[in-house]
């Protein structure tokens, strides 16, 4: 027989329904409270405010992209992983699309959050650096260490601003489709068209097919 969720975990897990489904700030703690059927009292038993709720979605979508943002061990890259790596990123924009969506506001209301976000992008900044440098020495990517670096900041800002990017031409944040957001990823891959190795290019055509979302599914 399973058991059942703790409240604590049950808090957290409406918290990102409902920021995914309404937006941040359309959310309080009485509609947390309300949408689980428990009073707000047993609500802040657990988490004093808000903004102690949204630092805990933080710490598990930092350690979901940190537990997949590196080089693997002991051998060279393949373009399978880059598949894992770019299913990997999709699966983590779409479960906490609210954070990409709120961003701006969540870290201007939260001193703290800011600092661990900063962290955060520089950590992921340079696991994309190295990872860009693997597919070099694999053979899959021709690039230079200032190319390297300039993709690695191109697919940060297009990863961290395709959620906002979409709410902006598509309408409600409920309205998102992981549909849309598998577009973002396709432009990610993009990114690299210039750099592919030849010995690589038919395997990487094979991915950009697959990945591809026609925009007028998007926009």
């Amino acid at each position: 027989m399973a058991i059942p969720p703790k409240t604590r975990e049950r808090i957290v897990q409406a918290s990102l329904e409902l920021f995914n489904a309404q937006g941040e700030r359309s959310v309080t703690t009485n509609h947390i409270a309300a949408h689980l059927g428990i009073s707000p009292g047993n609500l802040y038993y657990h988490f004093r405010n808000k903004q102690t709720i949204i630092a805990e979605l933080f710490g598990q979508y930092e350690r979901h992209v940190d537990g997949f943002l590196r080089l693997p061990e002991g051998r060279a890259l393949t373009i399978a992983d880059k598949t894992v790596y770019l299913e990997a990123l999709l699966a983590a924009m779409w479960h906490f699309r609210f954070l990409h969506r709120d961003l701006e506001h969540l870290l201007d209301s939260d001193a703290e959050l800011a600092e661990r976000y900063r962290l955060f992008a520089q950590r992921c900044l340079q696991g994309a650096q190295s990872i860009y440098q693997g597919f070099v020495e694999a053979g899959i990517l021709q690039m230079t260490a200032p190319q390297i670096e300039a993709l690695a900041l191109n697919a940060w800002i297009i990863m961290t601003s395709w959620v906002r990017f979409l709410c902006t031409t598509c309408g409600q944040p409920g309205g998102l489709s992981e549909a849309m957001l598998r577009r973002g990823i396709y432009q990610l891959l993009a990114l690299e068209a210039g750099y592919i190795a030849p010995q690589a290019r038919e395997a990487v055509d094979a991915l950009y097919r697959r990945l591809h979302v026609p925009l007028e599914q998007v926009l």
